[in-house]
């Protein structure tokens, strides 16, 4: 007698759930530069000025706008500052202890300061020595040290950033259009380069000596916030 085969049951293949499909990860334009985040980067050039509105940053205002050229580079050194200082800050602001948060702040400055310092130094020796000390100040600039205690502090990293550049800039365009009327006047060239005809100065035209002098800029600067103010009503009351 033959024996009987049981036939083996061959396992029916699982079948695999179906793979999701990878998401990517993208950055939208409103993911970086939210209302709230262009109003932070915004304000600061024109409603929250700090040199026209907030009167900060005045006695650089009045030393660096001789020339376009320093003043330019000073306002590129205080953006520099102030976009990192804030972003470094506002990114270690919960490790930092209350009681030496002002030291804190200074060395971070201080760090930031002495990379454009050397950097000047290195490259732009001439500008370096006509900025003389004031480079240095910028690290008891009452902005850089205003914004990381107003804002830096109490936000996160990315809008702190924004705020650093926007401060940055709004005082830098304060300080390229008071070296603009400055250098213009006062020495008849912008950038270095002569603007005024040679043949103004034969028919008896003269250059302005008052510009050269620090208040030239004063006067400038109290300009600038009438034009403001005048222009924008709310900000009459602000001081």
């Amino acid at each position: 007698m033959q024996a009987e085969t049981t036939p083996i049951a061959t396992p029916t293949p699982v079948s695999e759930p179906p793979k999701a499909p990878r998401r990517r990860l993208t950055l939208k334009r409103e993911d970086l530069l939210s209302k709230k985040d262009l109003k932070t980067l915004r304000d600061p050039l024109d409603d929250t000025n700090p040199v026209t509105v907030q009167v900060l940053g005045i006695c650089s205002a009045l030393a660096v706008t001789v020339q376009m050229k320093p003043a330019l580079i000073m306002a590129l050194g205080v953006t520099f500052v102030t976009a990192f200082s804030n972003l470094i800050i506002s990114a270690i602001r919960n490790s930092i202890p209350n009681r030496i948060r002002i030291i804190v702040q200074l060395i971070v400055v201080a760090m930031l300061v002495t990379i454009v310092d050397q950097l000047l130094k290195a490259y732009m020796f001439d500008i370096s020595r006509k900025l003389s000390v004031f480079v240095g100040l910028i690290i008891t600039n009452c902005i850089v040290m205003g914004r990381l205690e107003a804002f830096a502090l109490a936000q996160r990293p990315w809008p702190a950033f924004l705020d650093g550049i926007g401060n940055g800039v709004g005082y830098g365009i304060i300080l390229v259009a008071v070296a603009f009327f400055r250098e213009l006047l006062g020495a008849g060239t912008l950038f270095g380069y002569k603007v005024v005809p040679q043949f103004l100065y034969d028919m008896g035209y003269v250059n302005n000596g008052l510009m050269v002098l620090p208040p030239a800029a004063l006067f400038l600067i109290g300009i600038f916030i009438w034009w403001q103010r005048s222009r924008n009503r709310k900000l009459i009351n602000v001081s």
